[in-house]
């Protein structure tokens, strides 16, 4: 029996893939380690960070922060929630699938990043890793934890993914490969500066198996708020929960609108840690969030240098569950 996990399950690691001076980080990677070192020390409080890098002088940052392992890694770039390998549940023992990651439909060089996980699981964790060939990033699916999981179907029907496959049979094969009994296909919504075609992390997540929080857009006059409005009848329409995460007055970066979501919160061992942006919206959301999850410390992060390459907080991890191996 094959059952997919859902982010609240218990982890043994959240895993970070760090900036570097051979990734597009470059011009301001002093800022961005710090927006690191923040976020590791959050997430180290509640259980073991591994940090992942081309060079051990890479870690020198973190190396005084407890509860932190390193792998010397050669990386492209940072957003291991879309490269790094995805658990799951079979005949309850953990298993990690290895899909392909071609950068998002190759809008950028990925031959690095696509290679992370094999040497992963062999140097670090010693164990299998099963490959998946079927385009697929981390940031693109959600679940429930009950055979349900949410996508946008504008980034899993792209024809940059895996344009040989059609919609019925994109379906077949993700419900054989996660046992799922229902995939909830969202039509609508998008965020401003994501470059991954509408990635779900950036607009609709599980945070219990009945409830999903989302984004909104509360300015009549934003682009965002007819689409999101949109996408809320959608989600109205599944039944489930639903909390809604106001989205934080437009940011900008040389001019260019970012790519500002609350719905890229990521969830550790007895909290969760969500991304902040200088905004008023961030108290109003920390508190929505600690009223549907009281057993869980919320916590939050500067996330504004992590926009300027187009992702946030969720995009920057990957969980590795513990499990029965």
């Amino acid at each position: 029996m094959i059952k997919s996990i859902p982010e609240w399950s218990e982890q043994e690691y959240l895993m970070l893939s760090l900036p570097h001076e051979k990734s597009d980080w470059k011009p301001y990677l002093g800022e961005i380690i710090q927006a690191y070192k923040d976020f590791v020390k959050a997430a180290s409080e509640f259980q073991k960070v591994l940090l992942i890098a081309p060079s051990k002088s890479d870690f020198a940052p973190f190396e005084n922060i407890a509860n932190v392992e390193f792998f010397v890694c050669d990386t492209n770039d940072t957003w291991i929630r879309d490269f790094g390998a995805i658990d799951i549940l079979e005949d309850n023992r953990l298993k990690a699938l290895d899909f392909t990651f071609n950068a998002w439909g190759n809008k950028f060089q990925s031959e690095l990043d696509n290679e992370v996980n094999s040497k992963l699981f062999k140097e670090k964790f010693n164990e299998k890793l099963t490959k998946i060939d079927f385009i697929l990033e981390g940031g693109s699916i959600d679940f429930n934890g009950e055979g349900v999981m949410l996508t946008s179907s504008n980034c899993l029907l792209n024809e940059n993914r895996n344009s040989h496959l059609d919609k019925s049979q994109i379906e077949a094969k993700l419900k054989e490969i996660f046992g799922l009994k229902q995939i909830i296909w969202l039509e609508n919504g998008f965020i401003k500066g994501d470059d991954t075609d509408h990635h779900i992390d950036t607009l609709a997540r599980f945070i219990d198996k009945n409830t999903i929080a989302h984004s909104i857009c509360e300015d009549e006059k934003d682009e965002h708020y007819i689409p999101l409005q949109k996408m809320k009848k959608e989600l109205e329409a599944t039944g489930f929960n639903l909390v809604e995460l106001p989205l934080p007055k437009p940011l900008y970066y040389e001019e260019r609108r970012l790519g500002a979501t609350y719905a890229n919160f990521v969830f550790v061992n007895d909290a969760l840690i969500m991304p902040f942006y200088k905004d008023e919206n961030d108290e109003i959301i920390r508190q929505r969030l600690a009223k549907a999850l009281p057993k869980r410390k919320i916590i939050g992060v500067d996330a504004r240098v992590f926009l300027r390459q187009n992702g946030s907080l969720h995009c920057s991890c990957q969980n590795r569950f513990k499990g029965l191996r």
